[in-house]
């Protein structure tokens, strides 16, 4: 099977080349090159896809199964659409494309083409869900819709984030504005919900409004467990006089990869700079104490820097565990 995929590819590669320069035969080998460019852009397309279907039956099973039943909202365009929904009572399928379609506009203008494009199809489906698709409802007890809605809506959000769309058009209206208007993001959202969760207590009532809060704060940490990763990554520069000894602790005692950049420091003996090593290695939180305890045994007035890394691709530090 993967000797035959392979050779299609080949193939698909090869007509394509020939394609583009029509007047020259186009052997297998020159083709390669190509064919393993399109073998990796099947690959991410199946594997952004797989996420956004998750992401998508996800929500669906938040919305329907908690939220939708109970006339609980949330924040951002899903919780405008809920809100419309109680008010009009027209489809929650129809009023999930309506509200972020002017969202979607904006993204087609502020980023890219292939993005609205990608997340106008990923709204479609989850309307398709939330229209065709019966969950069932889970229960009825406030506290549980409000917590459960919100994880199940949260996964879903971040999980088509995952797959490059999204299901919530307001974050995109929160970048444009941040950039307009000099605030930050985060700002904006919180602008955007406290109107929002206003209008749920005028409308509907103030207890409903303060579960919203609620739902929301739980679909928020959700997509951020979802989008950063449960397992939180610390970047750790070390500068020290004893950087050879640090260096082989890292790479043979941890088995992490480190990164030896050439640098200089600026208060020497007499002021002036001179040459030193500074080390850069990446591990989870759980192996940071690990590490600072060795750090320690060769040197305890090594001088550490300590940073958050959002995610990372590649290396060893996910195939081998911490000794």
């Amino acid at each position: 099977m993967s000797s035959f995929f392979s050779k299609l590819l080949v193939a698909i590669a090869r007509k394509k080349l020939e394609h583009e320069h029509s007047s020259s035969k186009i052997r297998d080998r020159q083709a390669i090159p190509l064919a393993r460019q399109i073998k990796v852009e099947i690959k991410h397309f199946i594997k952004d896809y797989t996420y956004v279907l998750i992401g998508v039956f996800s929500a669906g099973f938040g919305l329907k199964g908690f939220l939708l039943p109970n006339r609980f909202i949330d924040g951002g365009a899903t919780g405008i659409s809920l809100l419309l929904e109680n008010i009009t009572q027209i489809d929650l399928s129809f009023l999930l494309i309506l509200v972020n379609l002017p969202f979607l506009i904006l993204a087609a203008k502020t980023f890219s083409v292939k993005f609205a494009v990608r997340s106008i199809v990923t709204i479609a489906i989850l309307a398709l869900v939330v229209h065709y698709v019966d969950y069932p409802t889970i229960t009825e007890d406030r506290l549980l819709i409000a917590v459960f809605g919100g994880f199940f809506l949260g996964l879903g959000i971040g999980m088509a984030m995952r797959g490059g769309s999204v299901i919530d058009g307001t974050e995109v209206l929160a970048i444009w504005l941040s950039k307009k208007l000099s605030i930050t993001i985060g700002d904006v959202l919180l602008l955007i919900n406290i109107i929002i969760f206003s209008f749920g207590a005028y409308i509907l009532s103030i207890e409903i409004a303060l579960y919203a809060i609620l739902t929301y704060l739980s679909a928020a940490k959700t997509v951020d467990f979802v989008v950063d990763g449960v397992e939180e990554y610390v970047g750790v520069t070390i500068i020290s006089e004893k950087h050879q000894e640090l260096r082989k602790m890292i790479v043979e005692k941890l088995r992490r990869a480190c990164t030896i950049y050439a640098g200089k420091g600026g208060y020497g003996r007499n002021g002036e700079s001179y040459d030193k090593d500074i080390i850069y290695t990446v591990v989870t939180r759980l192996e940071l104490a690990k590490l600072h305890t060795e750090i320690d045994k060769i040197d305890e007035k090594a001088f550490i820097i300590m940073g958050l890394v959002k995610d990372i691709r590649g290396g060893m530090i996910k195939k081998k565990p911490l000794k």
